[in-house]
């Protein structure tokens, strides 16, 4: 079987953005579709049973389904613009690390079931919700927002998932997958710069900091360019364009390690010669502490209010998702020190499915190392060693999941709010 390099050369060249480097790799796409279907091509090649259940995920078992299973898996979808790795190295090296048991004959010891799963719409790229398919599954995300979500052309998800094979009455929580799951482990591709200077490959998830994202709507007058003077003008683009100029300082002046951002905006109608109508942006906050998501949000919302009054427009704030600081398994983690014991403990600002999961299951994570230690960008990178090494790590790891002794209590050992719907990487 192909390792994990040629398995991602495989799909190098799928959902390459047209318009300068990266990908384009939308949820719920013909793209993401082709990538499914590799996936399933390769595990049709391993003798796996393949399925793909009412929330749009892809599983590949390599035993028939049962309770207490380990399960390994990530995503296949890319933010706009996004680099090779967040997402597709943790699906390959699924596959990898199950050739790795088989030919170790691991897989013949194992005294629990296995699977490899592929998480939809992780991003959120499309719907504005990340990780769609683990908040269904989970319940995190109520089924009928979920249907009612559009993208930017329009399309609601509900219509979307007609499209793609899903029941739309069938959408929603899935008590007794979620009771089949003994553990989940998640590799992900490092998205930050914690393994830079070190001489390790491999580093085991300790948390993932809160997070979430709000949409804010500036809504005025629009006018012609020309004859509307500066003194009668009701311009959202001034409005808004003042806030997110202050953005840095308020999350700065708040606390020195939240970050917030802007990432999206949308003018209307657009006309170069038009006062604009309405202009919306998207604010993406985080910090390990939820109470400084908070302190954020509402020096950014009061300022968006100031800027809003002064510019004569109108103003609207709403909270597209929102997840806790959520720690990892303990008793997962601790497994994993016991395998990989030279494996740094890492927290990550990034959000991933393993995070929504570990408020309902026992869930872990481990990261590569990425060389730039840039991420939701072309310049991403992974070394083929490391990537390789990770393979081995997640083997040994899954390896040790298979062969221990365990049950699945509901909600042991699970530091996350399964009632939060909230943002992603």
């Amino acid at each position: 079987m192909s390792d994990v390099v040629s398995l991602l050369r495989q799909i190098e060249d799928t959902g390459r953005d047209s318009r300068g480097p990266g990908y384009q790799r939308p949820g719920f796409s013909p793209t993401e579709r082709e990538l499914r279907d590799w996936f399933l091509a390769e595990a049709d090649r391993r003798g796996l049973d393949t399925e793909i259940d009412a929330n749009g995920i892809t599983w590949a078992w390599a035993t028939s389904p049962g309770e207490n299973a380990v399960v390994t898996g990530s995503h296949l979808d890319s933010v706009p613009g996004g680099g090779a790795f967040d997402g597709p190295l943790g699906v390959a090296s699924a596959l990898a690390a199950f050739d790795e048991l088989k030919s170790s004959g691991a897989l013949e010891r194992a005294r629990r079931p296995l699977a490899l799963a592929v998480f939809p719409e992780e991003e959120g790229s499309r719907f504005g919700v990340a990780c769609l398919g683990s908040r269904l599954i989970t319940g995190a995300i109520d089924a009928d927002r979920a249907l009612g979500l559009k993208d930017a052309a329009g399309d609601s998800f509900a219509d979307v998932a007609r499209g793609y094979g899903l029941d739309p009455n069938r959408i929603g929580r899935d008590e007794s997958r979620l009771a089949g799951i003994g553990s989940f482990i998640e590799l992900h591709v490092e998205q930050g710069v914690g393994l830079i200077n070190t001489d390790q490959a491999v580093a085991i998830g300790s948390s993932i900091i809160g997070h979430g994202r709000w949409h804010f709507a500036f809504t005025g007058q629009g006018n012609h360019a020309g004859t509307t003077p500066m003194s009668h003008r009701a311009d959202p683009v001034v409005a808004a364009s003042r806030v997110i100029g202050d953005i840095p300082t308020l999350a700065a002046a708040t606390d020195a390690r939240a970050v917030a951002t802007v990432g999206r905006t949308l003018i209307h109608p657009g006309g170069t010669n038009v006062i604009a109508s309405a202009m919306s942006f998207w604010l993406d906050i985080r910090h390990a502490d939820d109470a400084v998501v908070e302190q954020v949000l509402a020096a950014i919302s009061a300022r968006a209010q100031e800027h809003a009054a002064g510019a004569g427009v109108a103003v609207s704030i709403s909270q597209e998702s929102y997840s806790p600081t959520t720690h990892f398994t303990a008793e997962l983690n601790d497994r994993l020190r016991s395998v990989l014991p030279d494996a740094p403990m890492l927290p990550s600002g990034a959000g991933h499915d393993a995070g929504i999961l570990a408020a309902h299951v026992p869930s872990a994570m481990l990261y590569v190392r990425n060389p730039t230690g840039v991420s939701h960008a072309p310049e991403e990178a992974c070394e083929d060693a490391d990537a390789r090494t990770g393979v081995q790590a997640l083997a040994a790891v899954l390896e040790r999941e298979l062969g221990a002794a365990g049950s699945n209590p509901a909600g042991s050992g699970s530091a996350g709010s399964a009632n939060h719907a909230g943002g992603g990487e």
